[in-house]
């Protein structure tokens, strides 16, 4: 019992404790949907699936070297490296992303939802983005450039869950093909990975000016 109130005490006053706790939580929920969607993509012989089951790989490669870096404590060539890795991989994303966000433009997403679970998907979507954007903006309060990494890289989830919902919305309540809705989907996926794309350059320079610093 009092184990669990100081880790509680510590997870309302250490910032990067709490980075990083719940980054090892994303880590576990993120690789059980990758494992999931690799199988629906193997069984099924789906695209949508196999691209999937790589972006949510990735996410799991990218906190992984994140946290398992940041164990090294002092070691700041460590850090360092492992900055400038992520920051390659958060790139490659960006690659891996084109092909499920053309999917859902075109409406080649598959969706088993009625309306109901579409609007508990759309409900935790919100609490996830708003949660994001307000650790994004809270990272400066940390020092630890791994720490600010993690929430950047939570951000760039929830943007991409933001164009889950959207397609899977669309698809729910519209039942013929229409032009307005592939105009729309087109430019908000164009919009979110254009972000992505911003965030990630950022974080190249960013990893590559602090290890040019400590040279």
């Amino acid at each position: 019992m009092r184990r669990t109130k100081q880790l509680l005490d510590r997870w309302k006053t250490d910032y990067d404790f709490k980075t990083v706790t719940a980054a090892l939580g994303s880590l576990a929920v993120t690789a059980i949907f990758a494992f999931y969607n690799g199988f629906l993509g193997i069984y099924h012989r789906s695209l949508w699936h196999g691209t999937i089951c790589v972006y949510y790989g990735i996410l799991v490669v990218l906190r992984g070297i994140l946290i398992a870096a940041r164990k090294k404590g002092s070691q700041k060539r460590v850090q360092s490296n492992a900055y400038l890795i992520a920051s390659a991989l958060l790139l490659f994303l960006n690659i891996c992303l084109v092909i499920p966000v053309s999917l859902m433009v075109v409406r080649q997403k598959p969706v088993n939802m009625t309306l109901i679970p579409a609007i508990g998907l759309a409900a935790y979507t919100t609490y996830k983005i708003i949660m994001a954007s307000v650790n994004l903006r809270k990272r400066k309060k940390s020092m630890d450039s791994l720490v600010r990494l993690l929430r950047t890289i939570s951000f760039i989830d929830a943007l991409v869950s933001i164009l889950t919902l959207q397609n899977t919305l669309i698809m729910v309540n519209v039942k013929e093909e229409s032009a307005e809705m592939l105009t729309l989907s087109a430019i908000t996926s164009a919009i979110v990975m254009l972000t992505v794309l911003a965030l990630s350059v950022a974080t190249m320079i960013s990893g590559i000016v602090g290890l040019k610093n400590r040279e």
